[in-house]
């Protein structure tokens, strides 16, 4: 298997559907330390890490921001002290794509810092 940190985020233009259960737990044993999430009718991948400060947690964030400029793909991020939740999913299909999952695996490698 692929491993999903090593992907690059390939642009996706709408048009296709999200991910199917069945495709989704091809992709769970890379990020199984990230939720799944529903809101609004629409699955979602969620991590929360801890940090010691808020200082941490924006450093955290701002190199979460930084990963999202460099891959063409966004995440809702919330940086509290202590604290940042990170949410991907692919906005114009409306659900989780193979790029959610990459990008959640590219978030884990960051933590390592």
């Amino acid at each position: 298997m692929v491993n999903l940190a090593d992907l690059k985020c390939i642009p996706c233009q709408g048009g296709e559907p999200p991910l199917l259960a069945d495709e989704i737990q091809t992709f769970r044993p890379q990020v199984a330390d990230w939720e799944i999430v529903e809101r609004e009718g629409i699955k979602r991948l969620e991590r929360v890490f801890e940090f010691d400060d808020f200082a941490q947690a924006l450093a955290f964030t701002n190199q979460v921001g930084a990963l999202a400029e460099r891959e063409g793909h966004h995440p809702a991020i919330v940086t509290e002290w202590g604290k940042v939740t990170v949410t991907w999913w692919t906005h114009k299909i409306k659900g989780l794509h193979q790029n959610d999952f990459a990008m959640a695996a590219k978030t884990n490698r960051l933590i390592a810092w």
